[in-house]
């Protein structure tokens, strides 16, 4: 019998091995730590955040009639119920019984604290060039999700700001270190799909524009194309998300097939756009856009036909301006005619044989050639489409 007690798989060994094990485990496990900043002695509230406690000033939270003004009712409420024999400190009120956040890193946390008990001139120095962007952009996060109102329209105020300087998104990284979470840490700048995401999730389309700006030179430069397609689907970024499978099928299959973080759904819908703007581009030099002729046409026939062979002229021309230009690629293709058309009314170019046919009607072929641009570019997103 006690042979069979010592079994290594009897129930009452198996018990004792979990009980140790448990026990082990959590003496492994630090405690969690006060804040040195922000576990202010006469505080009244305790919170824990990403295994840090805070204490802090109940009506400091309740600021601006943010989410903590509920939180804090229902805390009451929940403590009121209690049994009047509990021996429990109410939440919030001890160490020991913290209100916990979830979801929240202790740096995305002080940066609200920091907001909330800041002096002017710390405030001022954020909308200034030594602004603290990674505490920014932490702040805002907190902000929108506990509805500080006031301080999300302010932060994000900030933030534009600083990003519509010359260069400012030029030297962030597009991406940070994987070791990284969602929200950048108090010593390292935010990256720029940090940004695209807080100007997504807080509806902010001017700090969202300055980001699709800076992911359109990213990819005119070939750089992140993968991580561009990925942020244009998830967010909904039509602008960029075409051009950046635009410029991945540009690559070839053989390429698409060596990018690992692109998914088989992605890679259909290569292939898909590949094939469309081929074929497109097998009709579009015999397609011209419609010309609005001038009022000192004097034959809007002969300037009509002189348009479209110009049209084909310099699209059928394409290889021979710009070497190695592929067969596919449609978007470079309408930008030379654009460019083309702008430098004879700019007269950069003297018009020769065919562009003499429209001589009063130049800027409204102009026009209509930028149009059928930006329309191309607007739509180029559904190209890329999973039927194949």
């Amino acid at each position: 019998m006690d042979h069979e007690h010592l079994r290594p798989e009897s129930p009452l060994m198996t018990m004792s091995n979990s009980f140790l094990h448990d026990e082990m485990l959590r003496l492994s496990i630090p405690g969690p730590s006060k804040d040195p900043m922000y576990y202010i002695s006469d505080g009244n509230t305790v919170l824990l955040v990403d295994n840090t406690l805070f204490k802090v000033h109940r009506s400091i939270l309740m600021k601006d009639k943010s989410a903590f003004e509920t939180m804090f009712q229902l805390t009451a409420e929940t403590d009121s119920a209690r049994s009047d024999c509990s021996m429990t400190a109410p939440e919030g009120e001890s160490d020991d019984n913290p209100i916990r956040l979830q979801g929240d890193t202790a740096d995305e946390f002080r940066a609200l604290l920091w907001a909330l008990y800041a002096l002017p001139h710390e405030l001022m120095l954020a909308t200034s060039p030594d602004a603290n962007c990674a505490q920014l952009v932490n702040l805002a996060r907190m902000a929108h999700k506990y509805q500080f109102r006031s301080i999300e329209t302010w932060v994000l105020s900030a933030l534009h700001m600083h990003y519509s300087r010359p260069s400012a998104l030029d030297s962030i990284p597009a991406t940070s270190p994987p070791t990284l979470s969602h929200s950048p840490s108090a010593n390292d700048a935010p990256s720029l799909v940090q940004i695209t995401e807080l100007a997504a999730l807080c509806e902010r389309p001017d700090l969202l524009e300055l980001a699709v700006a800076r992911w359109k030179r990213q990819i005119g430069e070939g750089k992140d194309l993968a991580l561009a397609i990925e942020i244009g689907e998830r967010l909904n970024l039509r602008p960029m998300l075409g051009l950046a499978y635009h410029a991945m099928m540009l690559k070839g299959k053989v390429y698409w097939e060596s990018e690992t973080s692109l998914t088989r759904e992605q890679r259909v819908r290569l292939l898909s756009g590949y094939y469309a703007l081929t074929k497109m581009w097998e009709a579009l030099p015999s397609q011209p856009p419609s010309l609005s002729h001038s009022v000192r046409c004097t034959s809007q026939q002969r300037c009509t036909k002189a348009f479209g062979l110009l049209w084909k002229a310099v699209l059928e021309m394409g290889t021979e301006v710009i070497p190695g230009l592929q067969r596919e690629d449609v978007l470079a293709k309408l930008m030379l005619v654009e460019g083309t058309m702008k430098a004879l009314v700019e007269k950069d170019m003297q018009p020769q044989g065919i562009s003499d046919g429209l001589p009063h009607c130049k800027e409204s072929a102009l026009m209509v050639t930028t149009m059928k641009v930006r329309e191309f570019k607007e739509t180029l997103t559904d190209y890329f489409t999973d039927d194949f």
